[in-house]
């Protein structure tokens, strides 16, 4: 990025601009005041001075009226030319002028200043000297005044682009931060869809149990205990997110889904086909949700039947199959309950490019989701064993 003046630079340029044009002009009337001489130019005098002082005191202004300030230096430096004082640094308060203006936004009141200092100039120059100039000076003002003008230009041009390229910059960020919350809202819901449901049904059983058969109650308090255990440690994983210290991604994958499977019952089985190998963090935290959010149905609608999760490797995509054996109910398929259910499952299939199909299957229901692996991804040429 391109340096900053000095903070002290913007406050102080009127005072370094009548310092400079001051003691400029003073060492550069020598060459031109030559008594006798028609071409000589005036020595300064107590008018001279305080047009001197006026352009650089008018810069003071620029911000608040940078119109205004241009056209009231312009008017000072043509009295000032037109007195037949000495050339030099008065025109650095034009110049600055013509520049804050462009700057400001202003730039048909910088053109129109910078066609009427030209005019100016050719007008004196023609009529008011004593030999009259030609049109190698008049261009050479022309020149002088487009440079300017084109400088401003290029720096605003600079300017804009450099901020275009920050906000467009702070727009991805709020838009990726957008991204990020809702990725943690979905995966918070899934979370505790998946925990509290456990909980719930082995809450149930364990009251059903408890009077003729407490051993067995005491198996469902204690995957209660787990369950509330487990679902508080992925929360503050989760909630870590938002700490700015903290990774910027979900955390669940593929190798918690042992532990998923267990918290979900001994009627559970798992099945994997093809080989095995390291998938993007996207496939895996979707294969992990999708196989989450089926068992959450499974134990809500199908408290207690049997299920089995199969996992299948191919060379590019891997295919998540949960299927359960209990009785189909409508809430499961509608995605009832509270919940995003089959939607939200087949949301996270369509981002990665995949599908997700979900239905009755016999006596009971069965989600599959086929996920395409990148192809940067593959590590194993291994084709689909299906």
């Amino acid at each position: 990025m391109r340096a900053k003046a000095p903070h002290w630079v913007d406050p102080m340029l009127p005072l370094l601009a009548g310092m400079a044009q001051i003691w400029g002009t003073m060492a550069a009337q020598r060459g031109q005041v030559h008594p006798g001489d028609p071409l000589t130019r005036l020595p300064l005098d107590p008018l001279g001075f305080l047009l001197l002082s006026l352009g650089p005191l008018a810069l003071s202004a620029r911000r608040a009226h940078p119109v205004l300030t241009l056209w009231s230096i312009v008017a000072l430096t043509a009295f000032y030319v037109y007195r037949g004082y000495p050339y030099g640094p008065v025109f650095l308060s034009p110049i600055i002028a013509i520049f804050n203006t462009v700057q400001m936004g202003h730039r048909r009141s910088a053109y129109l200043a910078g066609g009427a200092v030209w005019l100016f100039f050719v007008a004196y120059a023609t009529w008011l000297l004593p030999h009259r100039e030609g049109w190698f000076h008049h261009a050479s003002v022309g020149a002088i005044i487009l440079v300017v003008l084109t400088v401003a230009e290029v720096v605003r041009g600079r300017r804009d682009q450099r901020a275009e390229r920050e906000r467009v910059s702070e727009e991805e960020s709020r838009r990726q931060a957008s991204e990020e919350r809702l990725s943690m809202a979905q995966e918070l819901h899934d979370v505790l869809g998946h925990s509290i449901s456990l909980i719930h049904v082995q809450a149930s059983t364990a009251l059903h149990l408890i009077d003729d058969h407490p051993e067995q109650a005491r198996t469902a308090l204690a995957t209660i205990k787990q369950a509330s255990k487990d679902v508080l440690t992925e929360m503050r994983s989760l909630l870590g997110v938002l700490r700015d210290d903290a990774p910027r991604s979900p955390t669940a994958d593929l190798s918690q889904l042992d532990e998923l499977i267990e918290r979900s019952g001994p009627d559970v089985t798992k099945r994997v086909t093809g080989a095995p190998r390291p998938l993007p963090p996207g496939v895996e935290r979707a294969a992990y949700r999708i196989v989450q959010e089926s068992l959450t149905n499974a134990t809500k609608y199908a408290p207690g039947a049997p299920a089995t999760v199969t996992l299948a490797y191919g060379h590019d995509r891997l295919t998540v199959l949960v299927e359960d054996g209990g009785a189909t109910a409508p809430g499961a398929l509608a995605g009832e309950g509270g919940g995003n259910g089959i939607p939200g499952m087949r949301e996270r299939a369509t981002a990665l490019g995949g599908t997700l199909t979900a239905g009755p299957h016999g006596q009971g229901f069965r989600v599959e989701a086929v996920l395409p692996i990148p192809p940067a991804a593959e590590t194993d040429p291994s084709e689909d064993t299906e």
